[in-house]
């Protein structure tokens, strides 16, 4: 498999450091709402990655942190008349519905910050007694000029990067690129003890720390949204390797940006959702099957057009493998092979190839998903010519369709089963038609449509799906 990794800018070919083990760090959500459809993206992708590197054999030991203080978080917390603690627990668990629905696997270790102080003490002080960080009054700031090399992965140096940036003024601060490590406690803010009193963890320093922790001080994979590659993760590497003294990540991945009809998502504008809102009106599964349909480096637009598209296609998909359920119902179960069935099922077997070859080149879910759809089509041909497959062969076509999904998380809804009710009309209807009782039967199935199920009638027997 080959990535594209911004820190060398290029396509490599993704190796581990352990054979067999990766050890990759996704940056999580600042737990005080709900998560945003932006921040659902990397959240999404980047599960996809751990999903395909498990599918290939590999065990992958992924942490994604909490962050659970900071200035958004007090601010909120005050606003409420809550702790912070009580924002955090809150909204901590309203993510895990979110990326529940979403198909989001859980991580190895979902660590919060306010958990692991201590870790995060241990590299201040060191970057402290090496001179890389100084203490001003109980503030404590890394200084960038003493890293030669930051600037490696925004590829930009110091200077530049000093006269482009958004830089918060800090009259306590030796230079305007230094950035905080350790926050004095302010009145009323929640502190912990530290040898420079009592204070908060900077935002950088924490994911510096539980990667470390939690995985090693070199890391196979980190990942992320574009828009933390500087200076969220330039920081983390400056602190990370003059605290080790050894490359921090090996690979360094970042998907690119989404718009909201084609300008840039902000509340200012009136187009900012998160996804509870927009599972409100269309299905989690939605969301996730619109945000791997491009590739993850390219910029998304989001509408709510491309939403409905978006569940118009993952529909086909699903009523493809609902028609083949109910044939491999009807179906004969045999050994032998016909001719037809041996073609239909290489033919799969070349999708799946192809399949794979997306994903090795730079996680192409893009190209991935559209291998899906044409193991659709030729399933759907299958199905058409009712050329009398058997139990055997319906079922390889739909275990490949379930299994190249689960890798993106997809198609993994169990098959929807009738109540009771449905299924005495059904059998009243069968009945009907057997007296060749057509006006019945046809109210029947109005009956039914109005209920939420439709009735297909096949050479097999009535198929039914929901509405």
């Amino acid at each position: 498999m080959k990535v594209f990794n911004t820190l060398n800018r290029k396509k490599e070919e993704l190796v581990p450091i352990e054979k067999g083990v990766f050890r990759m760090y996704s940056c999580g959500p600042t737990v005080y709402n709900y998560f945003h459809i932006g921040n659902a993206r990397p959240f999404i992708i980047f599960d996809t990655l751990r999903r395909y590197l498990e599918y290939c054999g590999n065990t992958v030991y992924f942490v994604q942190n909490f962050t659970d203080i900071d200035d958004k978080m007090i601010n909120k917390a005050n606003e409420l008349g809550i702790t912070v603690k009580d924002l955090a627990d809150q909204y901590i668990e309203e993510y895990f519905k979110d990326a529940d629905g979403l198909g989001i696997k859980r991580a190895t270790h979902h660590p919060r910050a306010t958990d692991n102080i201590d870790a995060i003490i241990s590299i201040v002080k060191e970057l402290e007694d090496k001179g890389y960080a100084y203490n001003v009054d109980g503030d404590v700031y890394f200084s960038a000029k003493k890293f030669r090399e930051y600037g490696k992965l925004s590829h930009q140096p110091l200077e530049d990067l000093e006269s482009g940036a958004r830089i918060n003024i800090n009259e306590d601060k030796e230079d305007p690129m230094d950035f905080a490590l350790w926050k004095k406690q302010k009145p009323g803010e929640p502190a912990w003890e530290s040898p420079w009193g009592m204070g908060r963890p900077g935002w950088h320093i924490e994911c510096s720390a539980m990667a470390t922790k939690f995985l090693a001080k070199t890391i196979d994979i980190h990942s992320g949204g574009q828009d933390l590659i500087f200076p969220h993760h330039e920081n983390e590497i400056a602190q990370s390797e003059c605290c080790h003294g050894v490359p921090f990540a090996n690979y360094w991945m970042h998907n690119g940006y989404i718009n909201v009809d084609n300008r840039k998502m902000s509340k200012s504008l009136g187009n900012f959702f998160t996804v509870r809102e927009i599972a409100a009106e269309f299905d989690y599964e939605v969301i996730r099957f619109f945000m791997l349909s491009a590739h993850y480096r390219s910029p998304i637009n989001f509408s709510k057009d491309l939403m409905e598209s978006a569940k118009s296609a993952l529909d086909r998909i699903y009523n493809c493998l609902g028609d083949m359920r109910f044939i491999e119902g009807n179906a004969e179960s045999r050994l032998d092979t016909s001719d037809a069935e041996k073609a239909f099922k290489n033919a799969l077997d070349g999708f799946k190839e192809k399949y794979i070859a997306a994903m090795d080149d730079d996680l192409n879910t893009a190209d991935a998903i559209s291998v899906l759809f044409e193991i659709v089509s030729e399933s759907n041909k299958a199905i058409t010519a009712a050329c009398g497959f058997s139990k055997e062969t319906i079922a390889y076509a739909i275990n490949m369709l379930t299994e190249l999904g689960s890798i993106l998380g997809l198609l993994q809804k169990a098959e929807e089963t009738t109540d009771s009710e449905v299924d005495a009309i059904l059998e009243e209807r069968a009945k009907a038609r057997a007296e060749k009782n057509w006006a019945k039967s046809d109210e029947l199935r109005d009956k039914l449509k109005e209920m939420g199920i439709i009735v297909k009638d096949t050479p097999q027997g009535q198929q039914v799906t929901k509405a």
